[in-house]
């Protein structure tokens, strides 16, 4: 997931590789039960006439259309979304048909910090913030799962990387 192994400089160890929280996908499932619930509801009970036909087929395209923009886009967006951390960066790939790759060296990370809501607490995901030298300079990464976890392994990773033994 996210970052192939040839793609590792030497030397350099995978320490965790993880997607965005599956809270993500709450809204996309519900709407998925809705859609498929409404419109074979209105194609059921939909009262003969002269046209019916045309118009369960109207029904059934506008319902496809809805579960692909509502439903099957944002999960393939989690789906292609992954963070790496390794011994030396913290890669982070998003896209489903561009792909777009972020790498922040350890070298350059200066802060990190986590914040949960109550719920995020309760599902145990929450935002990391990463702060660097580079271009961004500040980076948010929201749902993030085991944040506790994915905070104490980049200290790690960081106070390795300033030890200059990665």
């Amino acid at each position: 997931m996210g970052l192939p192994d040839h793609h590792l400089t030497e030397g350099e160890q995978r320490i965790r590789a993880f997607r965005p929280h599956w809270k993500r996908l709450v809204i996309p499932l519900l709407a998925l039960i809705l859609i498929i619930a409404g419109s074979s509801a209105a194609i059921f009970f939909m009262p003969a006439f002269e046209y019916d036909s045309y118009a369960r087929i109207a029904v059934a395209v506008i319902a496809v259309g809805l579960l692909t923009v509502w439903s099957f886009v944002p999960y393939l967006q989690w789906k292609n979304t992954s963070y790496v951390l390794t011994s030396h960066r913290l890669t982070i790939s998003t896209g489903v048909l561009n792909k777009s790759n972020d790498d922040i060296p350890m070298s350059k990370v200066n802060t990190v910090s986590a914040d949960q809501t109550l719920m995020e607490r309760i599902l145990g995901c929450g935002t990391l913030n990463v702060e660097s030298a580079g271009e961004q300079g500040h980076i948010t990464l929201r749902d993030i799962p085991r944040i506790q976890d994915v905070r104490a392994e980049l200290f790690r990773a960081l106070d390795d990387a300033s030890d200059g033994d990665p």
